[in-house]
């Protein structure tokens, strides 16, 4: 049986950073290309048309940040605990910018910090594995602690 390697905490590091800028670097171009049309255009249509760019792209950075932050960040002291609440708005969030759907079931409840992170993290993984879309499913039961 062979052996799994480990991976060095700088090169973990190093491959969330080019995930987190993988997944933010397309909405922010199209803010970009937005601001672009804004500057150049005296077309209405157009202007109107790239302030909805803007505002979508916007609201799709902040969603991947915001996952991002919950998914692979500090989240809190050592031990803490989140809220499923807010896991599932975030999740919510950044699916709804997916081609795959998702559905969320589960109680109201406070789960430590490590396991909505491990959560978090398979739902990324399952998104992964339906790219051109599709539908993901998602049960919380039991004890949430």
């Amino acid at each position: 049986m062979e052996q799994a390697n480990e991976i060095e905490a700088l090169d973990l590091a190093a491959l969330l950073c080019s995930r987190v800028c993988h997944d933010v670097i397309s909405p922010v171009g199209a803010i970009t290309n937005g601001l672009e049309v804004l500057e150049d255009e005296d077309d209405a249509e157009m202007q109107r048309y790239a302030m909805e760019l803007i505002q979508k792209s916007a609201t799709q950075a902040s969603s991947k940040l915001q996952f991002a932050r919950l998914a692979f960040g500090a989240a809190g002291s050592a031990g803490a605990s989140l809220d499923l609440n807010d896991a599932k708005d975030v999740a919510m969030g950044f699916v709804s910018h997916e081609k795959a759907e998702m559905t969320w079931e589960g109680p109201s409840a406070v789960m430590p910090k490590d396991l909505v992170k491990l959560l978090l993290n398979m739902i990324l993984i399952a998104l992964a594995a339906i790219p051109r879309g599709g539908s993901n499913s998602l049960e919380i039961s039991g004890d949430p602690e």
